[in-house]
């Protein structure tokens, strides 16, 4: 027999006590007998055995099998163990089946065999495909679906919610402090109203812009730190999950504590790159529109940025799954973008339609939740929701907090399902390239299909 589960030999065991190969003893030849050969003609013994049954069959009709009976003849039983099939309904009460159509004296579906026909062209339908695949977490552990990418996000924040809204609550919160209190005491409404200012000179306007970008690369980099460190948590979370393990916030950053300045490095990294990038695809047309002027400089700026922009997009696609990499695998920087690029490799197209759709999903929901406490904060301002409109209304603390506000919820939900798509596309990655499954069964405590924790796999 063999002993793997859900399946049973074709062949049955011998007898218990009893060598197959054996003869019984009343059928020897006593010393003072003569022996006969089996095929000379002579004396035939005037009845079966001591041991042998009376009816015996007819001689001149047995036959190898071949799948079907022949007529008169009832075929044998079917081994029995499971993973032979069930009996096709309607058939009678010992397991045969009904004969088949066009098959007299033949039991079970055409072709002879027993039982309903398998969907792998087994003996029956009791074998229902593939064996189940484990699920000690929030997905199986298997090639993914974009849906179930997706559920596995949500399935995080909704399974292990207080560590997951904590962690990002703790992050966003500390966040938009510093944004607000930025945009409160540093910039001013002196500056915009010099940009709407018609009359301003040159000198103005050049101070007005150069106070503009400094206040909006200052709040990108502290929102970008933010993220960063958001990301960093709510990686090693998400890994746990896939296993089904607890972890609380002070032993997801006692993890990921270690590889956060590494997480800067990579990320400022993909910046310069993005930016000198950027660089080349911009200058050589502004440098024509400067020297020749009119409409070549022009278009040839409009050609390089768009090049520019979407060589970056390929380039940010096949780096995008350098961070879970360099969280989980302990990778340095440049290791952590030549695991993403390997990755990526032959699934572009896939890695950048999940994230894209990831990307619109959180953006539609933030813009949900931010646009209410907006026009809210408009209305509570001094100037009302007329002077938002118009574009006169002075942003204060009022705004500025109410809007703080709205942001800092819209963080708690979309970083979550940002982080928890890329880690989980990263795992998805490995399982189809490297049978990460394997591992992750192993590590997780799984002993094999079927067992508490399975769903059916794909």
């Amino acid at each position: 027999m063999n002993d793997t589960p859900g399946w049973a030999s074709p062949g049955s065991s011998p007898s218990e006590g009893r060598d197959p190969g054996a003869s019984a003893p009343a059928d020897r030849p006593g010393p003072d007998q003569p022996a006969h050969p089996a095929d000379q003609p002579g004396e035939q013994p005037a009845g079966p055995g001591a041991k042998w049954s009376k009816e015996q069959p007819p001689p001149g009709q047995w036959s190898a099998p071949t799948g079907q009976a022949a007529p008169g003849q009832t075929p044998p039983p079917p081994p029995p163990g499971p993973g032979w099939g069930a009996p096709p309904p309607g058939g009678p009460a010992g397991g045969y089946g009904a004969p088949g159509p066009g098959h007299p004296g033949g039991y079970g579906t055409p072709g002879g065999g027993y039982g309903a026909p398998g969907p792998y062209g087994g003996w029956g339908g009791g074998w229902g495909g593939p064996p189940p695949a484990a699920k000690p977490g929030v997905i199986p552990l298997r090639p993914l679906g974009v849906g179930e990418i997706l559920d596995g996000a949500v399935s995080t924040m909704r399974t292990y919610w207080r560590t997951v809204l904590g962690t990002a609550l703790t992050v966003a919160v500390l966040t938009e402090i510093v944004v607000v209190l930025f945009q409160g005491l540093v910039l001013d409404d002196t500056t915009t109203a010099t940009l709407d200012d018609p009359s301003a000179t040159f000198d103005e306007l050049t101070r007005a812009l150069t106070d503009a970008m400094l206040g909006l690369g200052v709040v990108a980099l502290i929102t970008l730190i933010g993220t960063v460190v958001a990301t960093a948590l709510l990686t090693t979370v998400t890994s746990r999950a896939v296993l089904g393990k607890q972890v609380t916030t002070g032993e997801a950053w006692r993890d990921a504590r270690p590889r956060v300045l590494p997480l800067f490095g990579l990320i400022l990294l993909l910046l310069l790159i993005t930016a000198g990038i950027l660089a080349v695809g911009f200058v050589p047309g502004t440098l024509v529109t400067v020297t020749v002027g009119g409409g070549p400089g022009v278009a040839l700026t409009i050609l390089g940025v768009l090049a520019a922009t979407a060589l970056c997009l390929w380039l940010m696609v096949r780096f995008s799954l350098a961070s879970p990499a360099l969280m989980l695998e302990k990778q340095g920087v440049k290791k952590a973008l030549t695991r993403s690029v390997k990755l990526v490799r032959g699934s572009w197209w896939r890695v950048f339609g999940i994230q894209l759709l990831a990307m619109i999903i959180t953006n539609i929901v933030a813009s949900i939740i931010v646009i209410p406490f907006t026009f809210l904060a408009a209305a509570l301002g001094n100037d009302g929701l007329s002077g938002f409109v118009n574009g006169t209304g002075s942003q204060g603390w009022t705004f500025l907090v109410i809007t703080g506000i709205g942001s800092v919820i819209g963080s708690v939900i979309t970083l979550p399902i940002t982080a928890g798509v890329t880690v989980l596309l990263y795992i998805d990655q490995r399982i189809r390239r490297e049978a990460l499954d394997l591992e992750l069964a192993r590590a997780a405590g799984v002993q094999g299909p079927g067992a508490p924790g399975t769903t059916p796999g794909g």
